[in-house]
């Protein structure tokens, strides 16, 4: 007997990029990014007003899914959205929501 694989790779690296995506302040970040070209982490925590300990858990998260990436700048850390999971992850989206 034959197995059909069921989960498919698309919906692995989907469920990846939504348990990234699933906070706010996460979603902010995404939002905030892919309006501009890249942001540094000092800035994006004024703009949070959180602690920086939290916004490197958060912006870690959203890097181990691949979808921002991160440039050392001493003493800071310049942020922007990897484009070509970016665009995948909207793709995948728009399929499985059929826009």
């Amino acid at each position: 007997m034959i197995k059909m694989k069921v989960i498919t790779d698309e919906q692995i690296r989907m469920a990846r990029y939504s348990k990234a995506m699933g906070h706010p302040v996460r979603l902010y970040v995404l939002e905030l990014l892919s309006n501009q070209n890249c942001c540094y982490s000092g800035d994006l925590n004024e703009e949070l007003n959180i602690a920086k300990s939290t916004l490197s858990q958060h912006l870690k998260e959203l890097k181990a899914a691949g979808l921002i990436q991160g440039e050392i700048e001493a003493p800071k850390i310049k942020y922007c959205i990897n484009k070509r999971n970016w665009g995948e992850a909207q793709g995948l989206f728009k399929a499985l929501l059929k826009l």
